[in-house]
């Protein structure tokens, strides 16, 4: 593909822009993705990302890679950016266990904590409902799985651990009882009310949160049932205790509950590679602001780490691959502030002078896909650009203001897709009609 000089463009933006149209290569169908199924190699960590947390095309793409990675890469199972407790209900019914769930719609109806649509959504009932058919004529040890990395859900996680305990532990399970009552008079907010009451009184339910999770971890062996199910309530105690840290930095500003919430999650997913062994593999599926590597944007200026930071600098040795992905217009699902109804919100253009603009001109409307060892010594690309990013709160009339996160692409990330117009995500949780199956499902899958 030739691009001549645009005149509406920057000097900097068309050496940009013919750089990416030399160096990318056509995004239209699974067999494209052969130059990064390359290119991962035997890596043991391949982190995919996305630019929002309710776009269809991010979903889908991520689960095309992650599908020819289970099947030709032997990848182990997929760690996301999701609580623990109903992902591995997922994970339950994705390997067929008993009584784990009569369809995915029913399992995905459980998510009830706000934002729910990133994981009760279509993309992923199809994606999931391959992924039991894949594990369905292979041995238990065999079976690829599906888990939750993020710190959340300590309400969800208290309740496993209670429901857990009562049938095999009723000591650990007094433990367990009295970090809920510590908890109970401080709502049910996200931790909001926790954390401006450890302003006050730093220690509050530290300790009664540690003594539980002595409890279990000193006495997990002795359970003797499901080895999953009792791995799971060692992580749900994690998750506990992680959480309160978290609560208590939430009220200091800075980024000390960020980090508490990105080392939890790549301490969670060293758990989950210790449990599936010395030749496990994961594919990680987290926001582009978790995967792509910190040090290659301003969050490293504001003391931010980050879960693609974290693992290269742990586990570069055992390879470690990170994907980007990007758009320059389109819809995706979103609200307007926390906790708002769900709705469906058009994404402007890209402004000038960011990554995706600069796509949008290379590519001429096209997908792509791009290998940044193709570009990585290129001065054009040394310095940080806008690279969108857009949350679970979104209003696009503010997105020049905030949604733009200075970065240098081929440090951030290994790889980057970019996809010129993307659709919203479909949720399961909307009315009236969230029970009706969309008219493409599933998807290609």
């Amino acid at each position: 593909m030739r691009t001549t000089a645009n005149p509406t463009l920057s000097t900097t933006s068309n050496k940009i822009v013919e750089l990416l149209s030399r160096t990318s290569s056509p995004l239209e169908n699974t067999e494209d993705l052969d130059p990064l199924m390359d290119y991962i190699g035997d890596a043991k960590y391949v982190l995919l990302g996305e630019a929002s947390h309710g776009t269809h095309e991010y979903y889908t793409w991520r689960a095309k890679i992650t599908q020819r990675l289970i099947k030709e890469k032997g990848f182990s199972f997929v760690s996301v950016e999701g609580d623990w407790p109903d992902c591995y209900r997922l994970n339950r019914f994705a390997k067929g266990y008993l009584n784990s769930g009569k369809d995915i719609y029913s399992v995905l109806n459980g998510f009830n904590r706000w934002p729910t649509w990133m994981w009760a959504n279509w993309e992923i009932a199809a994606f999931i409902d391959w992924l039991k058919i894949y594990n369905e004529n292979l041995s238990a040890n065999k079976k690829v799985g599906f888990y939750g990395l993020d710190v959340y859900s300590f309400r969800e996680s208290m309740q496993s651990i209670i429901d857990y305990l009562e049938k095999n532990d009723p000591v650990a399970l007094k433990a367990a009882k009295k970090v809920m009552e510590c908890f109970e008079p401080y709502g049910n907010d996200e931790g909001q009310t926790y954390a401006r009451a450890a302003a006050f009184v730093p220690e509050l339910c530290e300790k009664d949160v540690l003594h539980m999770l002595t409890e279990i971890r000193s006495k997990a062996e002795n359970y003797n049932s499901d080895p999953e199910n009792v791995m799971s309530t060692e992580q749900n105690a994690f998750v506990a205790r992680n959480a309160e840290k978290y609560y208590r930095a939430m009220i200091k500003r800075g980024a000390a509950s960020w980090n508490i919430r990105d080392e939890h999650m790549v301490s969670t997913l060293e758990r989950l590679m210790l449990y599936h062994g010395k030749e496990a593999k994961t594919v990680i599926w987290e926001h582009n602001t978790h995967i792509g590597d910190a040090r290659a944007t301003d969050m490293a200026s504001e003391g931010m780490v980050n879960v693609g930071q974290l693992l290269r600098e742990q586990f570069s040795d055992d390879g470690v691959v990170a994907v980007g992905f990007g758009s320059y217009k389109g819809s995706v699902i979103a609200a307007r502030s926390w906790g708002d109804a769900v709705r469906k919100i058009r994404i402007p253009n890209a402004v000038e002078g960011s990554w995706e603009n600069d796509f949008h001109y290379a590519c001429n409307g096209e997908n792509r896909l791009l290998l940044m060892n193709k570009i990585k010594e290129e001065k054009s690309v040394s310095k940080p650009i806008g690279h969108r990013a857009i949350g679970v709160v979104y209003n696009p009339e503010h997105e020049r203001f905030g949604n733009y996160v200075p970065s240098i692409l081929p440090k951030r990330y290994d790889a980057f897709i970019f996809i010129d117009e993307t659709t919203a995500l479909h949720p399961i949780h909307i009315v009236p009609d969230g029970h009706q199956i969309p008219e493409t499902y599933p998807f290609g899958m």
